[in-house]
């Protein structure tokens, strides 16, 4: 489990490419021992702090342990080590490669699983007659999970046969590190995409510098295929022009001529295609994109012209890609990360729902590539040291001076949505109806409140923070104001250089109309309720409101649901063994679900994505935050009742934003959407229910359910008893 990356830089931590940490940590070396700094950020402000995790603070610093498991319960290990699949390939890999002692090279060792396969492998296969012992090595980055993968070698005796190395493995040396080059490498440094773990520039290093010269390695080799498909949600979670024009309210956040102002990043987005296949059309067969051979040094960088035959007629609107792992040597065994609709046709290849690897999709620029059956469609894909990338007859080629705004496909989608756009307009014309706003204020990262503020009321003074965007957003209103009716003079960004405002930078004017969606660039991926960021930002700005000031949204509703999630359950549960070996102590640090762990936590996840899913109790209120008082601690509780058998696996929480007093208008962030993640807490036992509603075991028919807020962290506790 591969941190290669995490401490090359820390410019690029927002964006850190591995999928397991979703942050970044960075290490660094004192007299004293290791440590690590580990980036921890404030929901409520936005900021950040780095927090220093010790190589000696088992024992005390208990915050520093309480946040290290966290953070680990919020990465993708435990969902790994669930994933029995793949455990199976590589120990059957493992034991035909490892077939006598010599030096084995674990690179990305995580909890040590592939360094305890190959001792085992080379225990099996010692000769008598040979003196020679075997050696492992494993090299781990990341402070936290050595300190883990200790406790799992200890108890599994196998300490004093595994050397843990605590660095980069492009740090590692021959003769200072190792004593010689390794004869086998075993790794697993794949993400979804393949290579944005670090999988090229780790190889190169080891090829030249820790691997002899023809070594062994599992896996094998690595295959990347992909397949053009015609799928309406993928087009708008891109394309929102065309999906603009649909919704006919006067705003136009990608003008005519402008269709790149606003726009997702040009790379491919993990995703669980299974969970849309019911609305994707396939338009081609199959096609071979690229190969890996973890054997030979790889090059940097390549690219492959491809003429790919459309099998039916349609809009390629993107390409969906996977890979296939060979490895053994002779290949005859193999693990996929290919959709259902092909894993499917091979029984032998399939494997359960999991989190940690998905498929990819990169999306044809605007309406697509229009394609006849039979007809070719040229491909160039083009791979470098940690991504790959499209270039096809439709893509259009953006100037690099080309001014943008760059947001994730869920935000372009939202900002498409005419059911959603309405209901804001709606909410905004109903406000400017009681009262029209001498001083207007966007507390977050709207561009579409601002925008439409300055379009409905001219005369209306608008300031927005933008905290994610600062001078972008300002930017950005000045290259589309025109087109939206309105002129800047009205209109200012203040950036995040304010926490509040004063009446002298409102110019002496009191907020008549405070706004929000809320929406916050920093906090995508959260947790639903750390959006209770404008909460914060209404406190702040209390001295500056008028006394009839009207706060949009006026409240939040904290709703649950208990659901029936047997794939999410199921990948996150506590472990026992893994293909032989103990891993149990790891269970609370990692924030497993089941008889042998702790108290689970509550993680963002998108729960349309999770595999099997079924509702088993109607929505309920759990607490609501009153928006137009100060941010305050807070408590709720409620009763969920089962509505329909099944398995009830955990409890599905979101926010519905009132925008109303009169709550006419409310928009939701749960699961019938599929724009935003919703918290989920799993049990710790599954719950049958049968019979109207009834618990076989437990003989109750409900979940008492209770929430406390914090408001100085931010942080919501969640608590249930049958």
């Amino acid at each position: 489990m591969a941190l290669s990356l995490v401490s090359k830089c820390f410019a690029s931590i927002p964006l850190h490419p591995n999928p397991r940490l979703r942050t970044a940590a960075a290490a660094m070396s004192s007299a004293s021992a290791q440590r690590v700094l580990q980036l921890k950020v404030d929901p409520l402000t936005g900021s950040s702090e780095w927090v220093v995790i010790e190589e000696e603070d088992d024992g005390g610093a208990e915050a520093s342990q309480d946040f290290q498991k966290s953070f680990l319960a919020r990465t993708s290990y435990l969902d790994m080590l669930n994933d029995s699949y793949r455990n199976r390939c590589f120990r059957e890999a493992i034991e035909k490669t490892v077939t006598q002692p010599c030096h084995v090279l674990d690179i990305g060792a995580g909890t040590g699983l592939l360094s305890m396969m190959a001792a085992q492998a080379m225990t099996q296969n010692e000769s008598p007659v040979h003196s020679t012992k075997g050696i492992v090595t494993a090299c781990e980055s990341y402070l936290p999970m050595v300190k883990l993968m200790r406790k799992v070698l200890h108890i599994n005796g196998t300490g004093r046969n595994i050397s843990i190395i605590n660095k980069r493995s492009d740090e590692v040396s021959v003769d200072i590190d190792i004593r010689s080059r390794a004869d086998v490498l075993v790794s697993e440094i794949l993400d979804s995409e393949l290579l944005g773990e670090g999988l090229i520039p780790t190889l190169q290093h080891a090829h030249d510098i820790l691997l002899v010269k023809n070594p062994q390695t599992v896996p094998y080799q690595a295959t990347i295929y992909g397949q053009m498909v015609e799928c309406n949600y993928l087009q708008k979670l891109h394309d929102l022009y065309s999906y603009e024009n649909e919704a006919s309210d006067g705003i136009h956040l990608v003008p005519a001529g402008m269709e790149s102002i606003l726009r997702v990043a040009r790379q491919q987005y993990p995703m669980h295609c299974d969970a849309i296949s019911k609305e994707i059309k396939l338009l081609s067969e199959p096609f071979k994109i690229f190969e890996f051979n973890f054997w030979r040094r790889p090059e940097s960088s390549r690219e492959i012209a491809l003429r790919v035959k459309a099998t039916a007629d349609g809009q390629a609107h993107a390409i969906v890609s996977w890979w296939v792992l060979q490895l053994d040597w002779d290949g005859s065994i193999f693990y996929t990360t290919a959709p259902g609709w092909i894993s499917s046709q091979n029984n032998s290849n399939a494997r359960s729902w999991c989190d940690h690897w998905k498929q990819c999709v990169w999306f044809i620029h605007g309406e697509g590539l229009p394609l006849s059956k039979e007809e070719d469609a040229s491909i160039l894909a083009v791979h470098s040291e940690t991504s790959i990338s499209y270039q096809l007859e439709a893509d259009c080629q953006y100037a690099e001076g080309d001014y943008h705004i760059t947001l994730s496909p869920e935000r372009i989608a939202i900002y498409g949505d005419c059911q959603w756009r309405c209901s804001i307009l709606k909410a905004m014309r109903n406000a400017f109806q009681r009262r029209v706003p001498s001083l207007c204020v966007v507390a977050d990262d709207s561009i579409f409140l601002a925008i439409l503020v300055a379009h409905l009321s001219p005369q209306s003074r608008v300031m927005a923070f933008f905290p994610g965007l600062h001078e972008n957003g300002s930017r950005y209103l000045q290259a589309v104001a025109d087109a939206n009716g309105f002129t800047m003079e009205h209109v200012e960004v203040l950036g995040r250089r304010l926490m509040s405002l004063t009446m002298h930078e409102t110019h002496q004017r009191e907020v008549d109309l405070l706004i929000a969606e809320p929406f916050y660039i920093a906090n995508n991926g959260m947790l639903p309720w750390h959006n209770l960021r404008f909460w914060k930002e209404r406190t702040n700005l209390t001295s500056v409101l008028s006394k009839d000031a009207l706060v949009i949204p006026c409240k939040g509703i904290l709703k649950v649901c208990a659901m029936s999630l047997p794939d999410l359950w199921n990948s996150r549960h506590s472990l026992d063994k893994i293909e032989g070996f103990d891993h149990s102590v790891v269970n609370t640090t990692l924030g497993a679900c089941g008889d042998a762990a702790e108290d689970s936590p509550c993680l963002p996840f998108s729960v349309w994505q999770c595999g099997e899913v079924k509702e088993i109790s109607k929505t309920y209120t759990l607490m609501e935050f009153n928006f137009s008082m100060e941010m305050h601690s807070c408590f709720g509780k409620t009763e969920v009742k089962f509505s329909e058998d099944g398995t009830c696996h955990g409890l599905v929480l979101w926010i519905d934003w009132v925008m109303d007093k009169e709550a006419s208008m409310v928009t939701s962030t749960g699961p019938g959407t599929r724009y935003w993640k919703q918290g989920v807490k799993l049990l710790r036992r599954p719950v049958i229910v049968e019979n109207n509603g009834s618990i076989i075991a437990n003989r109750a028919c409900s979940l008492a359910v209770e929430a406390s807020f914090n408001s100085t962290n931010g942080e919501l506790s969640i608590k249930h008893s049958s």
